[in-house]
């Protein structure tokens, strides 16, 4: 069995492992997910969050207080 990767290499975050990321509430990141700002991906009755989204809602972040 291989341990689990740090947080810095992992490719995808559950739900409440992104609130801690961008200090965000659960419903927050569930309104961003249905407005499109936060993309998501399912796998079976998981909602995953790619890494990528993250980044990409930061970068969106950052664009917008320019």
């Amino acid at each position: 069995m291989t341990p689990p990767l740090p947080a810095r290499d992992r490719r995808l975050y559950r739900v409440c492992e992104a609130m801690h990321l961008l200090s965000l509430s659960r419903s927050v990141i569930y309104e961003l997910i249905r407005s499109g700002r936060l993309r998501s991906v399912t796998q079976g009755r998981t909602r995953l969050i790619p890494a990528s989204a993250i980044e990409d809602y930061i970068a969106l972040l950052e664009q917008e207080a320019s």
